[in-house]
């Protein structure tokens, strides 16, 4: 493990317990400049990861409870007349944070939804024809109820597209629900902690990130993923090239994370799922499997070149 890594996972470890590889891959899904979709049932941790995440990071906070009638301008901000000055003055909305969680954010509709593309895909806002530059780091972590729960709206492709993974976190284990029942209260936990690197420091190790070397024969294999999923009867449609980036981009991450200076196949297949699986879309005969069970499915039938 990376020694630059480890204490951020071990800070977020002890709030979020029992969920190693979840923090990991939230933690590897900023480290690639992404965005994280969290579907899952509420009172699992959600909101509680994404707040320990920032606090451990020394980042700043906000969030955007998503509802159903949630405005663009609740997220991106609004421009209010000053009579002192006697011009509008642009008040920012919470986007203009370095973590933005958009708790529930299948429970607005798709016009507020439609408020993140521009801030998740370019790092910036135009509003009222100006365009204004969003911090960095900048991520967005959103929540999302599962789509038979009552008064949510699925999230378009579009949308599901601009995140680099999404996670289920689930239930905790025996052990860890119990370390959790008899243990501090999570909230009190997260205003103790200090901050194991800061937004600078986080900034050059994203920089690093990008520098893992990515041999050809490993690109090979990339495009072999992608190729089984275009043209396989098993799949309604295949990955796109923007899939194709943001397994690479994770595999990266992954690879950075073990302290290792190259990207392996055990990396591409350590992140397919969470970084494929909300992109997949199975034909008939496969449509009840999860995807999980897709992604693993997508790695049995690939060969490694």
């Amino acid at each position: 493990m990376n020694p630059e890594i480890r204490p951020v996972l071990t800070a977020i470890g002890r709030i979020i317990l029992g969920k190693e590889r979840q923090v990991r891959l939230t933690c590897a899904c900023l480290l690639a400049r992404g965005h994280l979709l969290i579907e899952d049932l509420p009172g699992v941790g959600k909101t509680t990861l994404a707040h320990a995440l920032a606090k451990a990071l020394g980042l700043d906070f906000q969030r955007v409870q998503f509802t159903s009638d949630l405005l663009p301008a609740d997220i991106l901000g609004v421009s209010v007349f000053d009579r002192e000055s006697g011009a509008f003055k642009f008040h920012p909305g919470p986007i203009f944070s370095q973590v933005v969680l958009a708790d529930e954010v299948n429970r607005a509709t798709p016009k507020a939804q439609s408020a993140l593309l521009e801030a998740m895909e370019e790092h910036q806002v135009t509003i009222e024809g100006e365009t204004r530059r969003l911090p960095e780091p900048f991520f967005v972590i959103a929540t999302q109820n599962p789509s038979h729960q009552v008064g949510t709206f699925p999230l378009p492709e579009s949308q599901l597209d601009r995140f680099l993974m999404r996670i289920q976190l689930g239930y905790p284990d025996a052990a860890a629900e119990r370390a959790l029942l008899s243990g501090s209260e999570r909230r009190d936990m997260i205003d103790e902690l200090a901050p194991a690197i800061d937004p600078q420091g986080l900034i050059e190790l994203q920089r690093r990130v990008r520098e893992v070397h990515a041999a050809p024969a490993l690109l090979d294999y990339v495009q072999a993923l992608l190729a089984h999923t275009r043209r396989s009867a098993d799949f309604i449609t295949g990955l796109s090239p923007r899939a194709g980036l943001s397994l690479l981009n994770a595999a990266r991450a992954w690879a950075f994370m073990d302290g290792r200076s190259a990207v392996l196949p055990e990396d591409l297949q350590a992140v397919l799922p969470p970084v494929a699986g909300h992109r997949l879309h199975a034909a008939n005969g496969y449509a009840r499997l999860s995807s999980d069970d897709l992604a693993g499915k997508l790695i049995a039938e690939v060969a490694i070149p």
